[in-house]
């Protein structure tokens, strides 16, 4: 009886110290990734946003701006997302008001991810061809314009997505490390499927980070 509560309560340190270990990492990438975020929209894409469709040559990436942004939120946002993944595995067994606080961060991280896949990158191709004059470009202004506009807006809903995972992670590292919900099993099927989710999920990582 008394190795079994033992065992029982070095599970539960564990699992503290490696959930409490990733929550410290998401709180300063959150931290991070929003400031840049926030810096991003309202200094760059203030600049490049402000008269389309002649402001479009101020868009990032190109031979008059030599500095990918790219290249720092691909990765740290990758990053992010095995960060939310091991500390939702890690407190898997808390209850279930501080697992959905663990599920909102790798939640939104993964939706911002495959959002800006499915929205941003085609508006960024279609604003790049006006910007360097593609013969295969919109040319109409009030088009380029309203394009712009729903631009800057997805951009502030990816952070107010940002804004939801960084309050539930400051929330979970807030409040003490709940006990562990004993006898909890998951069935083979529950397992495939969650083994299912990871793969898909670094996989698309990989996607993401290969388009560096």
């Amino acid at each position: 009886m008394t190795s079994t509560l033992e065992s029982s309560n070095r599970n539960v340190f564990t699992r503290e110290r490696v959930t409490r270990f990733f929550l410290w990492i998401l709180v300063i990438a959150w931290g991070i990734l929003l400031g840049a975020k926030l810096f991003d929209l309202r200094v760059l894409v203030g600049a490049w946003s402000a008269s389309p469709p002649e402001s479009l040559s101020l868009l990032p990436y190109g031979p008059r701006y030599p500095v990918d942004t790219g290249e720092f939120f691909i990765p740290s946002s990758a990053a992010l997302l095995l960060a939310s993944l091991g500390a939702l595995i890690s407190g898997w067994k808390t209850p279930p008001h501080y697992r959905i606080l663990l599920l909102l961060s790798a939640v939104m991280i993964f939706a911002t991810l495959i959002f800006t896949v499915l929205a941003f990158w085609p508006r960024n191709a279609a604003l790049w061809a006006v910007a360097k004059g593609s013969p295969n470009a919109i040319t109409d202004t009030a088009m380029i314009r309203a394009m712009v506009r729903e631009w800057v807006a997805f951009d502030w809903l990816r952070i107010a997505m940002g804004t939801v995972g960084y309050v539930a992670v400051i929330r979970a590292i807030s409040v003490p490390f709940p006990p562990l919900v004993e006898g909890v099993r998951t069935s083979l099927r529950l397992k495939i499927l969650y083994g299912a989710c990871i793969g898909a999920v670094l996989l698309f990582v990989f996607y993401f980070v290969s388009k560096l």
